[in-house]
């Protein structure tokens, strides 16, 4: 690695623009073409120095500002079931299963939605618990965005 490999990683861990060519202004920065930074990231992945690359949308910055996580209590024998199900939507963006704790909270399966306004996850909500036949479950609205790294 080089000192321009050092900053192509700190300006990488900053985010990318939700452009057509997002590399181009870290390249403009860098004083090199677009292609050399694809050409370092490629051998930086060879190399192991970095791991995956991704892509997180915020969904506050995409006019989803009602964020939830709805807490499902699902009896064991049909979490793989209802899993599944969950799993099927789009506008469930996470499913997982949790251990409970026993007499204190026994939420065991937890989904992930976002939308314009709660009132739209309530209707979707409502629609998926009809449809299960589960109907103990507690909404979790986000209070606020916490930066994510």
């Amino acid at each position: 690695m080089d000192k321009i490999d050092e900053f192509l990683l700190s300006e990488l861990s900053q985010g990318i623009s939700l452009t057509a060519k997002p590399f181009n202004n870290i390249a403009v920065k860098l004083g090199i073409s677009s292609e050399e930074v694809l050409t370092r990231l490629v051998k930086l992945k060879q190399a192991g120095v970095i791991r995956r690359f991704g892509a997180t949308l915020k969904p506050n910055n995409i006019g989803l500002i009602a964020n939830a996580v709805i807490a499902w209590r699902v009896p064991s024998v049909r979490t793989n079931e209802v899993g599944k199900y969950f799993s099927s939507f789009s506008e469930v963006t996470h499913c997982y299963e949790r251990s409970t704790v026993q007499g204190c909270w026994e939420y065991n399966m937890y989904i992930v939605m976002h939308a314009q306004e709660q009132q739209i996850i309530e209707q979707r909500v409502k629609s998926l618990a009809k449809t299960i036949g589960i109907f103990e479950y507690v909404i979790l609205y986000s209070k606020r965005d916490l930066k994510h790294r």
